[in-house]
């Protein structure tokens, strides 16, 4: 059994029995998803710092909109061990893989938390312990066991560290990294704080674990992470002018990155954390500049009476999207660093704007309007097919998870923005609702 180190950096000590501040309510896409079974771990002693890990990881696997986590109720049995399993009971609920696990005082405030993957189909077919040839010897292996790790923790990281769990298993089963340990950020609006009704905030993916970054009596707007997840840029309105700011999240140190007349806006961070694109105002039309972070020098990518805005980066660092109105109405086009030079890329529907590339550079998400709505879309950068996602009301500001499997956006639910989830796929769907004001321009994290 490997034993897994953990690193945890925590931006401030929160409760364990803290409230999420987003909730996320799945509204569809579970009919689809794959079976699996938490088990509820085995809790060893009474201390009430002891979270179920179970808890964690049932809620991130059904949040992927991949998988469908068996309700406690439904379970056939709760072995203590691997040995214990009865792989027919669950083949026959149709559960594809078992997470099970411990928990176990470790002194000092620390806890031993052990957990294994279990593929039911393989120990259904030959037990946990079957014997194999290898180079015409019989040994024992091929273990229905996929994954098995443990670690030491502290109280406070049992929801961290349940995500970790939730990263591996997901991983497991799909080829595909995980995205549970990440944060999303995004903007507060609660007017009922006459003093400082715009925050920006930074929350688990799930709402868990939220915390301010900055405060404002003026409009805060469209935070971008930073590639290493250290930092955000965004835009204030606190000298009742747009400026661009970039804030450290841990020695929460902050910098005017920009103050030119005009727009200050969009800024977008290079994969590759070394430039910073932005649309600026200064030479007159809005066009879309990138500036070197290092060098604080900007050179202007787009030259066009049009209004250039949105610009999101290709994987490659290479290349930018960005949305135009050079064509008549709101599209997006992509242009070259290197020649500027630039390509239409949608055409579908009245108008497409916000786009971003998904991380594998298939896709092209965005916001599409088509009679009048708005919806998230994704678009096959090869074939140029459209798919509109959702079926939410005035659907705004996409951000892709860092593996590229889910966006998040903002939206309108029952006349108040909240924040909506939707698999890239289209066919998981959920919205989160904030317990207190109003949420716009999410972004989520790179991966931590």
């Amino acid at each position: 059994m490997r034993i897994l180190n953990v690193l945890f950096i925590c931006l401030l000590t929160v409760s364990l029995n803290a409230k999420a501040a987003l909730d996320i309510v799945i509204t569809g896409g579970v009919d689809t998803a794959r079976p699996v079974a938490v088990l509820p771990f085995t809790m060893e002693g009474n201390d009430p710092n002891q979270m179920q890990p179970a808890d964690v990881i049932s809620s991130d696997l059904r949040n992927s909109g991949k998988f469908s986590p068996l309700a406690v109720s439904a379970m056939p049995e709760q072995p203590k061990t691997v040995d214990d399993i009865h792989y027919q009971a669950w083949a026959t609920k149709g559960v594809e893989a078992i997470v099970m696990g411990s928990v176990k005082p470790y002194g000092n405030g620390k806890y031993l938390v052990s957990f294994s993957l279990v593929d039911v189909m393989r120990g259904k077919v030959t037990g946990s312990n079957p014997q194999q040839l290898q180079n015409g010897t019989l040994v024992k292996g091929g273990s229905a066991v996929l994954d098995s790790r443990q670690a030491v923790i502290t109280a406070r990281q049992f929801r961290q560290y349940s995500h970790r769990i939730s990263d591996i298993v997901y991983e497991k089963l799909t080829g595909e990294r995980g995205a549970f340990l990440t944060r999303i950020a995004y903007v507060l609006v609660d007017h009922d704080d006459p003093d400082y009704p715009y925050r920006l905030m930074v929350s688990d993916y799930d709402g868990y674990n939220e915390t301010m970054v900055t405060k404002a009596r003026e409009p805060l707007m469209t935070p971008t992470w930073s590639p290493d997840g250290s930092k955000l840029a965004y835009v204030s309105f606190q000298n009742h002018k747009s400026e661009i700011f970039i804030q450290d999240l841990y020695t929460q140190s902050r910098e005017k990155l920009t103050s030119f007349p005009g727009i200050n806006g969009s800024p977008a961070w290079s994969p590759d954390g070394k430039k910073l694109a932005m649309v600026l105002s200064k030479d007159g039309n809005p066009e879309i500049y990138v500036m070197d972070l290092a060098t604080k020098k900007e050179t202007r990518v787009t030259n066009h009476y049009a209004i250039d805005t949105e610009p999101s980066w290709y994987p490659d660092s290479k290349s930018l999207v960005f949305t135009s109105e050079r064509g008549g109405r709101p599209q997006l086009y992509r242009v070259d660093l290197a020649t500027k030079a630039v390509k239409r890329l949608t055409f579908e529907g009245e108008q497409n704007l916000g786009g971003s590339i998904t991380p594998d550079g298939k896709y092209l998400v965005m916001v599409n309007r088509t009679q009048g709505h708005y919806r998230i879309a994704r678009q096959d950068l090869q074939t140029g097919t459209m798919q509109i996602l959702t079926e939410t009301q005035l659907d705004e500001s996409p951000s892709l998870a860092p593996n590229g499997s889910m966006i998040i956006y903002a939206t309108v639910y029952h006349g108040k923005k909240v924040l909506g989830l939707v698999s890239v796929d289209g066919r998981f769907q959920a919205r989160l609702p904030a317990r207190q004001g109003q949420v716009k321009a999410p972004a989520w994290s790179p991966f931590l």
